[in-house]
């Protein structure tokens, strides 16, 4: 299992790429609930929809994030398409999880929630990291609602094991050492249900500002990220992911026929302190690999390398993201129209 994955914060993971200088991102509706969507037995996800025009682009985010995830993306789309992206169950802003973090669950809460808030299909599905196997799922479960995918650094359902090959010896005596990991959730227990400022777990577990979000929208993070329902969600999220998650993803479709899918992918990158170079390179092929595995499922589907990007595409390149958009549109549109030409009697 990847190293340093567990108990990490939405501003963690933002900060773990280099920031801009001044927020990038200041809109307040990522500072409060949205829209609140009762998807059974009162529980609510928060969604953030915007625009109008079909086919719609659902966006999903990796790991423990939310819909701040797509700030840098969702406005430009939303000139032209209905958008709609959202925290799943225990993150940000949506009630706390009633059952695990899986990607089927996900899949199950967002396609609800666009059906109670009248967001029609067709769709085209967006997901980053870890949600880049629920976008796979909710293509699978509604093929006929689905007209286009973009993956953008997606994890794939059996990275784990084709990683752990490779990995050195002290590696893999480690390799589940996240799942074990209780520290996030001991802290949020022995705080009454909040992880407190003064707590050693706080940077761990809650994070830091992040140089890329106003003031405003840290303080909010940092406030549900330290709450007991968005820990354990995280927690169940991370559990699911190597888990239940993995294998629903693996047992979706493999052909999606000429269903555009485009996938991106960070460009090689220096190998990390401990790394050889030789296990970089390593590394990178088999990442790119899985990912070409992943545009391999349609015969219009595509993996573009990303340059000057780290994991968070959406964060440091923006504009691949979007273009990655309007291409899948493109061609989903092209389907859509018939042909031009007509056979002559």
């Amino acid at each position: 299992m990847t190293a340093g994955i567990g108990c990490l914060s939405i501003s963690t993971l933002a900060a773990a790429q280099p920031a801009s200088v001044g927020p990038l991102i200041t809109d307040p509706v990522y500072t409060k609930p949205d829209q609140l969507v009762d998807v059974g037995g009162g529980r609510r996800l928060n969604l953030h929809c915007r625009g109008t025009g079909s086919p719609a682009v659902i966006f999903d985010s990796g790991l423990y994030d939310s819909s701040i995830a797509w700030a840098l993306v969702q406005p430009a789309i939303s000139k032209t398409n209905a958008t709609c992206s959202y925290d799943r169950a225990g993150m940000a802003f949506s009630d706390a999880a009633t059952r695990s973090g899986t990607a089927a669950n996900d899949v199950d809460d967002i396609h609800k929630a666009l059906q109670i808030a009248r967001i029609k299909p067709p769709y085209v599905v967006v997901g980053h990291s870890a949600g880049g196997m629920a976008v796979r799922v909710f293509a699978d479960r509604y093929r006929d609602e689905v007209v286009g995918m973009v993956v953008v650094d997606g994890s794939h359902e059996d990275q784990s094991s084709r990683s752990k090959a490779i990995a050195t010896p002290e590696a893999k005596l480690h390799w589940d050492d996240d799942l074990k990991d209780t520290t996030c959730m001991d802290a949020v227990k022995a705080g009454k249900g909040e992880i407190p400022k003064n707590s050693p777990a706080y940077k761990k577990c809650v994070g830091e500002p992040d140089a890329r979000f106003s003031q405003a929208i840290n303080d909010a993070s940092l406030a549900y990220s330290a709450k007991l329902k968005y820990q354990a969600a995280a927690a169940s999220e991370l559990k699911s992911f190597y888990g239940a998650s993995a294998d629903q993803t693996r047992a979706t479709r493999k052909d999606f026929g000429d269903m555009p899918i485009i996938v991106l992918t960070h460009a090689p990158r220096p190998p990390p302190k401990g790394v050889t170079q030789q296990l970089q390179d390593q590394r990178t092929v088999i990442w790119e690999q899985m990912h070409n595995e992943i545009a391999a499922m349609s015969t219009h589907g595509v993996n573009e390398i990303v340059p000057r990007a780290g994991h968070l595409i959406n964060y440091d390149r923006p504009e691949i993201v979007i273009d990655a958009i309007h291409q899948a549109l493109a061609v989903a549109a092209e389907q859509a129209t018939p042909s031009s030409t007509t056979a002559k009697n």
